[in-house]
């Protein structure tokens, strides 16, 4: 990147795909002056207005499918079927949020109590204003429209800073929207993002590390500017002894190995019951050991972090089981299952984020769920077990934000369900009515439909009022 420039590079070839004009703080600023703006106008159209706008927006990503996956797989390296996938899912969301945002949003009455029986009370949701976007590289369209399709729905204005190493996907977003300031992209590398945070923007959606993260939530304290953060995780996956070993074998190999290992909520740390762990991990490794179809790591980073983590886990007793220091030539990486790794290594404690997993025996799905809980990320986790009942009673257990029951990765496709963690996982949910609620405002509004029969709301209360409200209040609430 020069200064007034950035170039979006092939992670498998370091060849030039294109160069965009880098977003310095005064082109920042200007898009959220111009963002402010077109909220107005946006807002005003009702969730009606907003409805099929955003599902003329859907049908164009729809209809324009192949071309948006083929920069997805172009700037991450993914194979064009995993784009397109993304695209697919993005597209769910996109028509959930549009389609949902009026009856979760819309002006609803509630229960005044019996103190307030004398008014009518009702809840609605107004938009924020102009909401700040920040988004990952490793789904550069799934996740932050997340965050995009949900704040749009709720009437807020959008400026999107996508990731330096995925820029070109964001250019194409902004493009499909048809040049509305509603929704805008503004591009660059970190500083671009810390400008945003800094523009006078209502609300962050941030997705990264936790350690950027932390970064982000400084500049946004400056200004007093809230954030919702989903910042990674190290999500764990059980297996009881009464599971479907081909199917969680084949799950593990999706979670761990799909996206070369690159996806915040994937399964890099599997608990195997001891009984079946032996094979379990035979199935597995026989899953892993051939031709895997993904692609090189997207950034450069990535491989040298991968490399720290597998002989970290070698140099504390553990054992590569498939792969090991060798499958690491970047940009590739062969996949790597390691096992009886400790559980103070950095194979188990930090994000690796890519293609290897570490199989560990344990005594019990009790001891299992004691060593997903000790992690300080909780983003996702999963379990398999032939006993529902059981296996719905674990994930209550699980200190994370989603959960899966035989499968992974379940409530990425579905766009009800709202997605976040806790700890270094973050904090707040995009995706489903929460999301939407996220990115509005609740309005409290009540109106006096006729006189209290006992008024107690002003200054000159009678006492005799006031001693039959304590009575009453006795009968109710002290017995």
């Amino acid at each position: 990147m020069t200064s007034t420039h950035i170039q979006s590079l092939s992670p498998a070839t370091a060849e030039v795909l294109a160069e965009y004009e880098v977003a310095g703080p005064d082109q920042v600023a200007a898009a959220v002056t111009r963002g402010r703006d077109a909220a107005q106008r946006w807002g005003a159209l009702g969730h009606r207005g907003r409805r099929d706008r955003l599902l003329r927006f859907k049908r164009t990503i729809a209809a324009r499918v192949d071309e948006l996956a083929a920069i997805v797989a172009a700037e991450t390296g993914k194979p064009r079927a995993d784009a397109i996938l993304e695209v697919m899912l993005a597209v769910e969301h996109l028509d959930w949020a549009a389609r949902n945002a009026g009856r979760v949003l819309g002006r609803r009455k509630v229960s005044s109590g019996l103190l307030a029986a004398n008014h009518a009370a009702t809840l609605e949701y107004h938009p924020i204003g102009v909401i700040g976007v920040i988004g990952p590289w490793n789904y550069p369209v799934y996740t932050p429209l997340g965050s995009i399709s949900y704040a749009l729905a709720a009437g807020n204005a959008v400026v999107f800073k996508p990731s330096e190493h995925t820029p070109g996907v964001g250019a194409w977003l902004a493009d499909a929207w048809a040049g509305d300031p509603v929704l805008q992209t503004v591009v660059g590398d970190g500083t671009t993002g810390a400008a945003l945070c800094r523009s006078g923007v209502d609300k962050i959606a941030f997705t990264g590390s936790a350690a950027t993260a932390r970064r982000v939530m400084a500049a946004c304290a400056e200004t007093l500017t809230p954030l919702v953060v989903e910042g990674g995780g190290k999500d764990a996956m059980i297996v009881a002894a009464d599971a479907d070993l081909d199917a969680a074998a084949r799950a593990a190999a999706f979670g761990g190995f799909g996206n070369a290992g690159q996806t915040c909520a994937g399964v890099e740390r599997i608990y195997v019951v001891r009984s079946v762990y032996p094979e379990f991990l035979s199935r597995l490794s026989a899953l892993v050991s051939g031709e895997v179809p993904y692609g090189p790591m997207t950034t450069p980073e990535q491989p040298g972090i991968v490399r720290r983590h597998v002989e970290d886990a070698l140099a504390k007793g553990g054992r590569a089981v498939v792969g090991g220091p060798e499958s690491i030539t970047p940009p590739f990486i062969s996949p790597v299952v390691l096992t009886e790794v400790p559980e103070d290594s950095t194979a188990v404690t930090e994000e690796t984020f890519g293609p290897t997993v570490v199989v560990n025996p344990v005594d019990s799905v009790d001891d299992a769920v004691t060593r997903t809980n000790e992690s300080k990320y909780g983003l996702a986790a999963a379990i398999f077990s032939g006993d529902g009942r059981a296996a719905a009673e674990t994930v209550r257990r699980l200190r994370v934000g989603a959960a899966s029951i035989n499968a992974v990765l379940g409530f990425a496709s579905v766009p009800s369900l709202p997605f976040g963690g806790i700890g270094d996982s973050g904090f707040g949910r995009v995706h489903g009515a929460d999301g939407l609620r996220e990115f509005s405002r609740a309005q409290s509004v009540t109106r006096q439909r006729f006189a209290p029969p006992m008024d107690l709301m002003r200054l000159d209360r009678d006492p005799k009022v006031m001693e039959r409200a304590l009575r009453l209040f006795r009968l109710r609430h002290a017995r």
